[in-house]
């Protein structure tokens, strides 16, 4: 990787201000999509399953690969991957933008998810590395989480103004000069750190995640059009819990598994990596549904359905910094709890959603939904980072970060069936059931963690 290896002003500052625009960057592209359902419906001549591609073709290659990024940046270097994800992701950035057909796209978004995955570990690696302090690397990952937050909840606004002034593919080629600057502050201001270089690189593990959730996306999503029935559907699940058995066997009897299974034993890890496919699950599922209930359901624009979004905006930045300072006074325990809790009331009163309902009544529930998952993702990301060894930063993070990746391609592939059949009574209820399906999880995240985790825990 030619990457030059001293820059020029290394700065604490500068390593966050670049990785946080590494996170914007991957976090963008998952909500700004969602405002280009429709347009991308239109384009293609494509249904629901078609735009569940769209969707977790991305997700689905960040998942997969997060694990081994984070073994990556362990053996060669947070900063040399890292700014090798910056360069992948914009190229399939601008491969996604000039796509002229739906298979092509949905092949330059998997190629997007692994710069994504290349992106984000080694992004929360650097800031363990510029942050050594226990109290500033709160406050740098809340900052980070901040960024993020808040260009998840951008995603939607930018996205509906780009859509409807410029067309669907600005919203992809957006990413090219955010990609460079994010090349050009790595370089400058990120301090390399040598890795393990004798660490191998667990391929079978690697292989059997890959088809374990590659199967398991294709199952779900071409249930829909295809019906639980068919032997397409049923072998993808079939395949997908073979795979996954031989993934948990390969980490159990491997020499230097991806996933060290051990991990799993340190409590706060285990029930934050929980949280995390919750959390996402309900998020990224529930955008996907309501970004199709304004455009199909209410006829909104991309544009007045971005704005639709709009409230979520603030509170997820003001929030997210807010955990960071709130963590170390509060504890994980009792702030996760507090999260998951809220963004389960909010949720709940989305429940009276309706098609003929005026807008205003969901702007309350939004804000209750977006500050407890603003609470909880800052929370759970540094409570992970907390429980394991500075060395094993890069696999932590890339444990949480799959985890989540994955519950988000799980929402939109379980709730995208549910709401497959898009006239509005047969919606409306697979709208409500999902709904319900994610209040009941956040709540049961709620109470696992204020069982599992110790409240007296230190945070290292």
């Amino acid at each position: 990787m030619p990457f030059p290896s001293t820059p020029r002003f290394p700065s604490a500052r500068g390593t966050l201000l670049a990785a946080a625009l590494g996170f914007v960057v991957v976090l963008l592209d998952v909500s700004v999509v969602n405002v280009a359902l429709d347009a991308l419906r239109h384009e293609f001549t494509t249904n629901v399953a078609g735009l569940q591609w769209v969707i977790n073709a991305y997700t689905l290659v960040f998942a997969a690969l997060l694990l081994t990024s984070g073994a990556l940046g362990d053996r060669f270097g947070a900063r040399r991957v890292f700014l090798l994800g910056f360069v992948v992701f914009t190229l399939a950035s601008a491969a996604c933008g000039m796509a002229n057909s739906l298979a092509i796209l949905v092949v330059a978004r998997l190629v997007q998810g692994l710069g994504a995955a290349l992106l984000v570990p080694n992004s929360l690696s650097m800031l363990q590395q510029a942050f050594p302090d226990r109290e500033q690397r709160s406050r740098a990952v809340g900052w980070w989480g901040a960024f993020g937050g808040v260009s998840l909840a951008c995603g939607p606004v930018l996205g509906g103004l780009l859509v409807t002034h410029l067309g669907w593919r600005s919203i992809f080629l957006i990413n090219l000069p955010v990609g460079l600057i994010g090349i050009f502050l790595t370089l400058r201001h990120v301090t390399p750190h040598s890795g393990n270089h004798r660490r191998s690189l667990d391929w079978g593990g690697q292989g059997a995640i890959i088809l374990a959730l590659a199967s398991m996306t294709m199952a779900l999503t071409e249930a829909g059009p295809l019906g639980w029935e068919h032997s397409l559907v049923r072998g993808g699940l079939l395949l997908a819990s073979i795979a996954a058995l031989g993934f948990i066997w390969i980490e159990a009897h491997g020499s230097s598994p991806m996933l060290p299974l051990a991990l799993f034993r340190i409590p706060t890890f285990a029930v934050a990596s929980a949280a995390g496919v919750v959390v996402n699950f309900a998020y990224y599922g529930l955008i996907f549904v309501f970004s199709l209930f304004f455009q199909i359901q209410q006829h909104f624009s991309p544009q007045l359905t971005g704005l639709a979004f709009l409230p979520m905006t603030v509170i997820l930045m003001v929030f997210n910094v807010l955990a960071g300072r709130l963590i170390t006074r509060m504890g994980a325990r009792l702030l996760m709890v507090l999260g998951l809790t809220l963004a389960a009331v909010g949720y709940l009163l989305l429940m009276s959603v309706s098609i003929d309902g005026t807008y205003w009544l969901l702007v309350v529930p939004m804000l209750l939904a977006a500050s407890g998952i603003a609470l909880t993702v800052p929370t759970m990301t540094n409570a992970t980072l907390s429980s394991v060894e500075a060395s094993r930063a890069g696999i932590a993070s890339g444990v949480l970060n799959s985890a989540r990746q994955v519950g988000g391609m799980l929402g939109v592939a379980i709730f995208g069936y549910l709401i497959r059949d898009t006239s509005p009574q047969a919606f409306m209820r697979g709208m409500h059931v999902s709904i319900g399906i994610s209040v009941a999880l956040l709540l049961s995240g709620s109470i696992l963690c204020w069982i599992c985790i110790r409240p007296d825990r230190p945070m290292a």
